[in-house]
C-alpha cells in the first residue's frame, strides 16, 4: 500500500542558484533541521539546497552518502532514489557528497543496544527510537552494520519523490495544464502531446515556487528498479577494469609516500638511521612520524624499497606479546569482576546444572585481520589552514575530526573527498593510515602526497578482530536440549575503537556477546554471559563484528547439546524456536538441502543458525572426505530480511559472505609473537581458493517484516555449519578455529 507524508515546510528547504540556474531537492524528516553541506561556496543570492537530489543545467547528481566498500551501497542507494525520481541512472551522477551530520545513520546505533531484534516492547521500540535520535544529534555519519538499506530506504525514496512532484508542479506552472495530465519519464515531465521538459530545464522554474510537502510513494508493485533483477551502477567499469579507487587517484606534482612502523603493535621507534635509504634513486625524504618513519620518493615502489633500508631501533609492544599469553589472559577473565553482561537469563540455570549429568566444552576462536584487497591509501594536500583527503572511508566525519585536531585546523577546513574502495570489512572504519600520512603532509605543506602502505605494513598494522574463548554448560533430557550455559570472554572492541575515534564508550559492550545472548530459542534454563577481557592488542570491527566468531561458539554447542540428546539438530531448533522468520530460514533451508536424506559414507551435512543485524540466517554445508583432503561440496542459505531490494546483489552478498566465512574458518588467524603479528602476507593467511569454492544456493524471504540489510549477517553461521558437517562426516568434534589445526582440507582438484 502507497503511504502518504506530509513533510513540514520548517523541513524541507528548496532553493535555486540564481547564478548557475539550478535546484536541489532532498528531505529532513525530523524537527530541528541540520546544516545543509552544499551551501558552502554557493553565490549570493542562492538558496539552500537540499542533500540527496541536486538538479541544475549539467543535469541531474544523487547523493549517495554511504560508502561503497564494495558491496554495492552506491548503487542501491541510487535506485532507491531513482525509483521515485523517474530518471534512469546511465544519464546522471552519483556522488557520495561531502561529510555532514545531515548525512547521519540513525539505524546503527541499535546494534551497541541490549535490545534483541525479536523484541517488540515499548522498552526495544523507544531504543530503536534513541538511537535515531542520538545518531542524529551527534551527526554520526558511518557506513557499517548492514545499517545502509534500513537506514536510507525512507530518506532516498522521499527525496525522490518531493524532486518528482516539486518538478511536476514547476510544469504545472509553466504550460498551465493540471497536474493529473503531466507525467515523469526518464528525467523528463512529459506533457499530453508527448512534449518532454527536461528536469534540468525546469530545476530555475522549480526554485521559485512553493515545494510540494505531500508526496505519496509509489506501492512496490508498481516498482521499476527495486526489488527487481538491477544493473549495479558499477558493474561495467568493474568488468572492464576502468573502475577508480581510492588508490587510482592522481594529482600533478604529487609525490609518493610509504610507512615503516613499529612490527609491535602500539611500540616507539628509539631511533632510526636513513643514510642508505636516502641515497637510493627517485628518494625525496625521509621522515619521522608516530612510530616510525615515512619514506617519501617519486613513485611508491622506490618508496617501498628505501623503507626497508632504513635502520630502525624499535621499542617494545606495551601489550602481552605472545599469543599463548593472551589466551591465559582471556581464560583468566571467566570472573565475576569481569563480567560485562548478562543479557540473557531464563529460568534458574545454576539450581539446573547443580547435579545429575552435564555436557561441558570449551571453545577458541583467533584473532583475524581484516586484509581488504586494496591495501590502504590516501592522498593529501595540506596548505595554509586548509586540508584535502582524497580516501575510501566509512568513517569521514570521524576522520575529519582527527585530521582537525592532529593539525590544528578547524574541521570545517578538512575536506574528505570519499572515494569507491575496493574492499574494507571493517578496516575502513579506521583512520590510522590517513593520519600518518597527514604527518607527512605537515612536513611538506603544499606538495600533494599519496601514501600506500605495503601489504606487510598493513597486516602488521591492522586492528584485528579479537580472539575470544568460550566456555558452554549443558544439560539435556528425555531427548531434548533443557539447560544452555554459555560464557564468552574477549576484549572489548567498542572501547578499543571508539577511542581512537575519541568517543567515550558507557555500559556493556554488545558485541562481547553479539550472535549468541539473543537467539530466537526457548531453552528452559538459557543463559548467556559476557566477560571483557583487559585490552591487550588494539582490536577493531570486522565483517559481522561479534557474531562473526559467536556463531560459531553458540551453533558449535548447540549442535553438540542436539548429539546428547539423540535429536535431530534442525529439528531440535524447530522445536525451540519462537521466532516466525527465523522458524521460516531454517525450514527454508532444510528443504533446499533435503535435510535428512543419506548422503552416502564419507560425507555429512551441519547445520547453523545465527540472528545477527536482525536477519536470521541459517545454512547447511555438504562435505566429504577424498584423499586429499575434505572437500565442502554445497553450501545452502536461506535468510529473511523483509523485502529483497536487489535480487542479484542479495545473491551475491550472501554468496560473498560463505565463501569469507568459510575461507576464515578453513586457514586464518593472526598469532602474535613479542607483540608481532606473525601472518605479514596473504601466503600466510590463505582464504578459500577458487577450486575449493562449493556450489552456494541462496534463498531470500520476504514475509513483510522490517526491511534489513544483508552485507554481514551471512558470515555468522558459515564456519559452525562446517565444523558441524565435518563431525558428521566423521566423528571429530573441533572446538578452535581454524580448522586446518585439526583437519585437512583438500588442496587440489583431484
Amino acid at each position: 500500500m502507497s503511504r502518504l507524508r506530509t513533510i513540514t515546510r520548517r523541513s524541507f528547504i528548496v532553493g535555486s542558484a540564481a547564478i548557475a540556474g539550478g535546484v536541489a531537492f532532498g528531505t529532513y524528516l525530523y524537527k530541528r533541521d541540520l546544516k545543509n553541506p552544499l551551501l558552502e561556496g554557493l553565490p549570493p543570492g542562492a538558496a539552500a539546497i537540499t542533500p540527496y537530489v541536486k538538479i541544475d543545467a549539467s543535469g541531474v547528481t544523487l547523493i549517495t552518502p554511504r560508502a561503497d566498500v564494495g558491496q554495492g551501497a552506491y548503487s542501491i542507494q541510487a535506485h532507491m532514489i531513482a525509483e521515485e525520481l523517474d530518471v534512469d541512472l546511465d544519464t546522471v551522477q552519483i556522488t557520495p557528497g561531502p561529510p555532514s551530520p545531515v548525512y547521519y545513520n540513525g539505524v546503527v546505533g541499535v546494534e551497541a543496544m541490549p535490545i534483541a531484534a525479536t523484541s517488540e516492547t515499548l522498552l526495544a521500540r523507544t531504543g530503536r527510537g534513541a538511537s535515531d535520535v542520538a545518531g542524529k544529534l551527534l551527526g554520526l555519519q558511518l557506513t557499517g552494520g548492514s545499517s545502509t538499506v534500513p537506514d536510507m530506504y525512507d530518506r532516498l525514496r522521499m527525496a525522490g519523490a518531493v524532486a518528482r512532484e516539486t518538478l511536476l508542479a514547476a510544469a504545472v506552472a509553466q504550460t498551465g495544464l493540471e497536474r493529473s495530465q503531466l507525467k515523469t519519464e526518464a528525467g523528463a515531465v512529459v506533457l499530453p502531446d508527448g512534449m518532454r521538459l527536461a528536469y534540468q530545464d525546469l530545476a530555475a522554474a522549480a526554485a521559485e515556487i512553493d515545494p510540494v510537502t505531500e508526496v505519496t510513494l509509489r506501492d512496490p508493485g508498481a516498482w521499476r528498479h527495486l526489488g527487481k533483477t538491477q544493473m549495479r551502477t558499477d558493474i561495467m567499469a568493474k568488468s572492464t577494469g576502468t573502475q577508480t579507487y581510492g588508490i587510482d587517484m592522481v594529482m600533478e606534482g604529487m609525490l609518493h609516500a610509504t610507512t615503516r612502523t613499529n612490527p609491535a603493535q602500539g611500540g616507539a621507534i628509539m631511533g632510526f638511521d636513513a643514510g642508505r635509504a636516502e641515497k637510493m634513486r627517485g628518494v625525496k625524504a625521509v621522515l619521522p612520524i608516530t612510530g616510525g618513519v615515512a619514506v617519501v620518493a617519486d613513485n611508491t615502489w622506490r618508496a617501498f624499497q628505501a623503507a626497508q633500508a632504513v635502520k630502525c631501533d624499535w621499542g617494545p609492544s606495551p601489550y602481552i606479546g605472545d599469543t599463548a599469553d593472551q589466551f591465559k589472559a582471556v581464560a583468566a577473565s571467566f570472573t565475576d569482576d569481569r563480567q560485562d553482561s548478562r543479557f540473557r537469563d531464563d529460568g534458574d540455570v545454576t539450581a539446573a546444572l547443580a547435579d545429575g549429568e552435564v555436557l561441558e566444552a570449551e571453545y577458541r576462536i583467533p584473532y583475524l585481520a581484516h586484509a581488504p584487497l586494496e591495501p590502504m591509501s590516501v592522498v593529501v594536500k595540506l596548505e595554509k589552514a586548509r586540508v584535502d583527503i582524497w580516501t575510501g572511508t566509512q568513517i569521514p566525519r570521524f576522520m575529519q575530526a582527527n585530521v582537525a585536531a592532529l593539525t590544528g585546523i578547524d574541521a570545517e577546513n578538512v575536506h574528505i573527498h570519499v572515494l569507491m574502495s575496493g574492499g574494507s570489512f571493517g578496516r575502513r572504519l579506521e583512520d590510522d593510515y590517513t593520519l600518518r600520512a597527514v604527518e607527512v603532509a605537515m612536513q611538506l605543506p603544499g606538495t600533494p602526497i599519496k601514501m600506500v602502505w605495503s601489504r606487510e605494513e598493513d597486516f602488521t598494522h591492522d586492528f584485528p578482530r579479537p580472539l575470544a574463548m568460550a566456555r558452554a554448560r549443558g544439560k539435556v533430557s528425555d531427548g531434548q536440549i533443557a539447560a544452555y550455559d554459555l560464557a564468552i570472554a574477549a576484549p572489548s572492541t567498542a572501547e578499543s575503537q571508539m577511542a581512537r575515534l575519541n568517543q567515550p564508550v558507557f555500559g556493556p559492550d554488545i558485541a562481547i556477546v553479539a550472535g549468541a545472548w539473543d537467539q530466537p530459542f526457548a531453552i528452559p534454563d538459557y543463559r548467556v554471559t559476557g566477560h571483557r577481557v583487559p585490552a591487550m592488542v588494539p582490536v577493531s570491527s570486522w565483517r559481522s563484528v561479534g557474531a562473526s566468531g559467536n556463531g560459531f561458539l553458540h551453533e558449535s554447542f548447540m549442535d553438540e547439546m542436539c548429539h546428547a540428546a539423540g535429536v535431530d539438530p534442525l529439528e531440535e531448533r524447530l522445536r525451540l524456536c519462537t521466532h516466525a522468520p527465523s522458524r521460516g530460514v531454517l525450514e527454508a533451508v532444510g528443504e533446499m538441502s533435503d535435510w535428512g536424506a543419506d548422503l552416502g559414507p564419507g560425507r555429512g551435512r551441519g547445520l547453523a543458525f545465527c540472528l545477527s543485524f536482525g536477519v536470521p540466517v541459517a545454512e547447511v554445508v555438504e562435505v566429504s572426505q577424498t584423499d586429499a583432503g575434505l572437500k565442502i561440496d554445497r553450501v545452502f542459505v536461506a535468510a529473511e530480511v523483509g523485502r529483497v531490494m536487489d535480487p542479484v546483489n542479495f545473491e551475491a552478498q550472501l554468496s560473498g559472505a560463505v565463501i569469507w566465512g568459510l575461507g576464515h574458518a578453513m586457514n586464518c588467524e593472526l598469532t602474535y609473537r613479542d607483540g608481532v603479528p606473525q601472518q605479514d602476507n596473504y601466503h600466510l593467511y590463505e582464504g578459500l581458493r577458487l577450486y575449493q569454492t562449493p556450489k552456494i544456493e541462496v534463498r531470500g524471504l520476504e514475509n513483510g517484516g522490517k526491511l534489513r540489510g544483508i552485507g554481514e549477517p551471512g558470515v555468522p553461521p558459515a564456519a559452525p555449519a562446517l565444523a558441524n558437517a565435518i563431525f558428521a562426516a566423521t566423528g571429530q568434534r573441533i572446538r578452535e578455529l581454524p580448522l586446518s589445526k585439526s583437519v585437512d582440507f583438500a588442496w587440489s582438484t583431484s
